[in-house]
């Protein structure tokens, strides 16, 4: 059996879902399998807006930003990742003869991890603890439930929230869930797609594209990684970290996006 590819593709405006989706089609049908995680950040912004409940973000004292989440936003987070997204993500997978399963986090413990108790934030330049909020890492994926939907033809599309130990829904990220994700199916390669074609020394000029990075050089790349990217790059560190041979940041707004990064078109982070 081949080993699986894993792909994240990132929810920010401006990606090519149908470019992703014929991609992981021509994967599927040159025999590979893959698994899908994908994002949902900007649709989840627009439907906050429109409902009256702006979103907001904590940013913690090391650099990194995440979306408060509480009770409420965790419903809205919910109807736009698990709902929404998923499944207009599966429904362009079959429209292309894949046959794509979606799941979030939650089922089957797919995606498991504590809710943190509290999050530490910088807000107003002091820092505070912000304890009504549902978010969590993964540290443990159902690996089984995956090998078994793939060993059986199925492509598992995934997306964040995941469970929490007790079995509360929790927002995660979707790029370090893919790094879990790529460690615990034993992956070579992770490619990370969003809506900049890599790794950018000065954001948001894309001439400043760095092409290649060792392992060594992903704790000098936070100092310059802006707003998402750099829980891409802690995603891409942990996977490393974890086993898997390479991970690339690709671009998502361009053709053949999956194709283009195995080929090294983007940001190539080696072990």
């Amino acid at each position: 059996m081949t080993k699986p590819i894993v792909v994240k593709v990132g929810g920010s405006a401006g990606i090519n879902y149908d470019y992703v989706c014929d991609d992981v089609a021509a994967l599927v049908r040159e025999g590979q399998r893959v698994v899908l995680v994908h994002g949902g950040s900007h649709e989840l912004n627009v439907l906050s807006e429109k409902l009256g409940k702006p979103p907001r973000f904590l940013t913690s004292p090391q650099g990194f930003t995440s979306r408060y989440t509480d009770a409420e936003t965790l419903d809205l987070f919910a109807m736009v990742y698990a709902g929404k997204m998923n499944t207009r993500i599966v429904e362009r997978l079959q429209k292309r003869g894949v046959n794509a399963v979606g799941l979030s986090g939650l089922d089957g413990r797919l995606l498991e991890g504590p809710r943190k108790a509290s999050v530490r934030a910088v807000i107003d330049g002091r820092q505070v603890l912000v304890r009504d909020d549902y978010t969590g890492k993964v540290e443990k994926v159902n690996r089984a439930l995956l090998l078994l939907l793939l060993d059986h033809g199925y492509t598992p599309v995934i997306s964040p929230p995941a469970c929490s130990t007790e079995g509360e829904a929790i927002n995660v990220d979707g790029d370090r869930a893919a790094a879990m994700i790529a460690v615990a199916l034993g992956a070579d390669q992770l490619i990370i797609l969003s809506n900049v074609p890599g790794l950018l020394r000065n954001f948001p000029d894309e001439s400043s594209l760095i092409p290649e990075l060792p392992y060594t050089g992903l704790e000098q790349a936070l100092s310059f990684a802006e707003g998402r990217m750099k829980k891409k790059v802690l995603g891409a560190s942990e996977a490393i970290a974890g086993g898997v041979r390479q991970v690339v940041f690709g671009d998502a707004r361009i053709e053949r996006p999956i194709h283009q990064a195995m080929l090294g078109h983007g940001t190539v982070i080696h072990a």
